[in-house]
């Protein structure tokens, strides 16, 4: 029964990197939650939480458009290997600074820009693999069970975070990084006992790199329904997903109660980040049980809708027990559209051209980031957080119905 609903387990390649990851990533959601919030508590404005998510995504404006082009070139298991022990580095690094009292916003930012950098070439190297787990009548079940298994982690991960935050204090943040570090171990060996069949280009030698992206665009924009979805991705990751790096801001000041203390504080912008974490886990464990269903675009669209509306209605909110319903509205609509517009995407590509087409794509939705990241941060640093985010909800909602309203493909995916 299990099998049959979930095909993709009967990979063991695939189980033994899932429960890597998984562990990974509760590590990494830990480190997500507490580098805005110590972030907040060194600086207290909003602008510098975009700049550290300016940082962090910067790298994804230069790199990762071409990354799938070299991805393509080399073995992508020992790709991923590489970024995530860098990433482990990082993260203890992070922790030194923390724990010796050394860390100032320049730190987190400087650090954020190197995790930022491994990333890039990570996650593209990581969804082009995905493939060689598994055959590909169960890549889409792979993907949506990977995808559930990072909400999971999203949802354990900032909920262990408070107790570092709540009873370790100032030393918190630099015990949740030194604990993030140590996850990665996790993975690594997962990797190092996994063996892929590599899907390693022969025919690399007759092209050049440009004429190899060129190849990778010219089929994206003679596609019509996977140059759609990428343009659908763009626009929530310039206006819709930065709100998250807003969290400290509302957890603090937005739903500020009289007599906050720290620990109240810390507590409320873990069970933030938690509640939008339960939304992404019940769409991925949804999408999971029901990856083999026909129709996916009306589902697609139904996900884009309710993070726009998620997003509105959060910035109305101003107690706790209005937010975090919607956290987890916005947390659903997000996970839904980014996981089918990834599988959609992978189903319709050839494999000679996953990774080109990958990297464009998690370009679009990260590689202009960066500047949604500034601008976000602005907006909530000039008219107040709640203002930044209704305005990032607004323009969602607008570019979706515009685009659905004038391009029908993607209601018969």
């Amino acid at each position: 029964m299990i099998t049959s609903r979930f095909p993709a387990f009967t990979f063991p390649n695939f189980r033994i990197f899932l429960a890597g990851q998984f562990i990974s990533l509760i590590g990494s959601w830990m480190q997500s939650t507490v580098q805005p919030y110590l972030a907040y508590r060194l600086t207290s404005q909003p602008f510098y939480l975009g700049l550290v998510g300016f940082a962090q995504t910067l790298p994804a404006l230069f790199f990762m458009l071409w990354g799938g082009v070299i991805i393509e070139r080399l073995e992508k298991r020992k790709v991923v290997l590489v970024m995530q022990t860098i990433l482990m580095l990082q993260a203890f690094m992070l922790a030194f600074f923390a724990l010796t009292g050394l860390i100032t916003i320049w730190h987190i930012i400087v650090l954020a820009f190197i995790q930022g950098l491994a990333n890039s070439i990570e996650i593209t190297a990581r969804q082009s693999m995905m493939v060689e787990l598994v055959d590909k009548t169960a890549l889409p079940n792979a993907i949506a069970l990977n995808s559930a298994t990072f909400n999971l982690a999203r949802v354990l991960g900032p909920t262990l975070s408070a107790p570092f935050l709540v009873f370790l204090q100032d030393n918190g943040e630099g015990w949740a990084f030194f604990a993030n570090g140590v996850s990665f171990l996790f993975v690594i060996a997962s990797l190092l006992l996994i063996k892929t069949k590599s899907q390693v280009r022969n025919d690399v030698e007759k092209l050049s790199i440009i004429e190899d992206f060129k190849d990778g665009q010219r089929y994206i924009f003679s596609t019509p329904i996977v140059a759609m979805l990428i343009v659908l991705v763009t626009v929530p990751g310039l206006f819709g997903f930065p709100f998250t790096q807003q969290i400290p801001v509302f957890a603090r000041d937005v739903l500020h109660e009289v007599n906050d203390t720290a620990a109240a504080v810390a507590t409320r912008n873990s069970l933030m980040v938690t509640a939008q974490g339960v939304g992404a886990l019940i769409a991925a464990l949804t999408l999971a049980m029901f990856s083999t269903m026909r129709r996916k675009g009306p589902l697609l669209i139904s996900g884009q809708i309710v993070f726009a509306l998620g997003l509105i209605g959060l910035s109305f909110s101003r107690t706790q027990n209005l937010a975090l319903p919607l956290m987890t509205v916005a947390g659903w609509g997000m996970v839904t559209q980014l996981a089918l517009t990834n599988t959609l995407i992978q189903i319709t590509v050839p494999d000679h051209l996953r990774g080109r087409v990958m990297s464009t794509y998690l370009w679009a939705m990260q590689g202009i980031s960066p500047f949604g990241s500034l601008l976000i941060g602005s907006l909530a640093q000039s008219l107040g957080a709640s203002q930044a985010v209704a305005i990032g909800g607004f323009t969602c909602l607008i570019a979706y119905s515009l685009a659905h309203l004038f391009k029908s493909d993607i209601r018969r995916a």
